[in-house]
């Protein structure tokens, strides 16, 4: 099959002719449970961690959380989803079913505590813990979430604000870089001025119960979204921004009544840090300042990411990731033909999605896996430690100087899972390692491929470069 030159990087998705700057923007919110129902003769699988968790429980509803904006009669819908990580494919059943909507996104808050949407995290390492039925449970339930959202939207006035949470964050591998910016935007109804609904996106990832729970929870962003809720008497969608590099709740944060360090890996850990997550949420509300959000516009690439990870190559064969592979050509933007036979050997890539919204005043980046936040702001360890695999390998563009550090949401596991997304020059997989270590860090077992990172951030850059025009 001769090779495909995808124009979807060039592709500037035009959210509506008459949207323009002034136009009225309505919004609405709404939400809809995805928990999967326990049965005996239905196990479930939690994702995160290894295969062999089953649920045996359910501590709290995992949760799609919509928010609609209507411009005209343009639609765009922000979903987050209690979940490990949505597939591209399942993102795409869901836009199916919302074809007059001008863009769709859905992002996952990669819940360590939600059930296997991937595969990888089924009974054994060699069989899919995917359940068809779940899949269409949630997009269904997602559908309907978006549809109850449209229904709900009134003309509205918005502000944007951040705050800063280093507290909040452990970077357990080296170099230890964060990005401990919260980031919010506040709805208002354009009447009365109380608000309509938040959309809160946090750094971390939602792993405080660990891997011995075996009860379904939405983590710690349960906490969150009932405290702001509660707070200011509106809905919250919650969406994750920049987790690689191992982003997850500090120990030692909390004491109970004696004094005694709390330990982590409970509930009661993971509720008070979801609630200081909302602390900080609305410091960003209340100091958040006046935001435009039309006109809106979406820059969407289609890209293919070589899956050179052993493990991942494994599991396709044997049906445990469960997706489409194309032959690697070499470039990003050419899908190659369908593995078939001896082909099998070769390199495949995945095709994913890379994407910026530009509404109004704020830009949205949307990355398809778990972004090292070293590629949020371009920290980039300098000088290279000798011992990386890759130490002269050119810097990725970084998302702040793709898009400005103004007025920007990051969302990670957007619309796609694809796993890790590493600079280049920190690859440590031979020895000798670095940092004089024994064995090397955790994270590339967890990527698809070392130019992964490269792919994406380099379509970000070309699809920033069209939103700015």
């Amino acid at each position: 099959m001769r090779a495909i030159v995808v124009v979807c990087g060039l592709l500037a998705t035009t959210l509506a002719a008459n949207s323009t700057r002034g136009a009225t923007l309505e919004v609405g919110f709404a939400s809809a449970d995805v928990t999967p129902e326990l049965r005996d003769d239905c196990p479930v699988w939690v994702a995160g961690y290894g295969p062999g968790r089953r649920a045996t429980g359910i501590h709290d509803p995992l949760m799609a959380r919509a928010l609609v904006m209507v411009d005209g009669t343009a639609r765009v819908a922000i979903v987050g989803v209690d979940s490990i990580g949505l597939q591209l494919p399942t993102v795409r059943r869901i836009r199916e079913r919302l074809a007059d909507y001008a863009y769709v996104l859905v992002a996952s808050t990669h819940d360590h505590e939600a059930p296997d949407v991937v595969g990888i995290w089924g009974p054994t390492p060699f069989q899919s813990g995917v359940d068809d039925d779940y899949l269409n449970l949630i997009v269904e339930r997602t559908v309907a979430a978006v549809r109850e959202a449209e229904k709900n939207r009134k003309p509205a006035t918005t502000r944007y604000g951040t705050a800063s949470a280093p507290k909040l964050l452990r970077d357990s591998r080296l170099p230890h870089v964060v990005d401990d910016v919260l980031r919010v935007v506040a709805f208002y109804d354009e009447q009365s001025a109380k608000p309509v609904g938040l959309l809160v996106q946090w750094n971390c990832h939602p792993e405080e119960l660990g891997s011995r729970n075996t009860l379904l929870t939405a983590d710690f962003v349960y906490a969150t979204v009932a405290e702001l809720e509660r707070r200011y008497g509106c809905p919250v969608t919650y969406v994750s921004g920049s987790l690689g590099g191992l982003m997850a709740p500090p120990g030692g944060l909390y004491s109970d009544d004696s004094g005694k360090p709390l330990p982590g890996g409970t509930y009661e850990y993971a509720e008070r840090y979801g609630r200081d997550v909302a602390e900080f949420a609305a410091k960003a509300v209340d100091s958040a300042s006046p935001l435009t959000l039309t006109p809106m516009k979406a820059f969407v690439e289609t890209v293919y990411v070589p899956v050179e990870n052993p493990v991942y190559r494994a599991a396709q064969t044997l049906g445990v990731l469960n997706r489409d592979s194309f032959l690697w050509t070499g470039d990003p933007l050419q899908r190659g033909e369908r593995p078939a036979g001896e082909t099998r050997k070769l390199v495949g890539a995945l095709e994913t999605e890379v994407g910026v919204l530009r509404l109004g005043e704020l830009r949205v980046a949307c990355i398809p896996g778990e972004l090292y936040p070293e590629l949020v702001y371009g920290k980039l360890q300098e000088p290279v430690e000798p011992n990386a695999d890759y130490p002269q390998a050119p810097a990725e563009p970084h998302v702040t100087k793709s898009l400005g550090d103004d007025k920007l949401l990051i969302l990670n596991l957007a619309n796609d899972e694809i796993g890790y997304l590493i600079p280049k020059r920190q690859w440590d997989q031979r020895p000798p390692y670095c940092y004089g270590r024994t064995k090397d860090q955790y994270g590339e077992i967890n990527s698809c491929s070392v130019d992964a990172a490269a792919i994406v951030m380099q379509s970000l850059e070309r699809c920033a470069r069209r939103a700015a025009e």
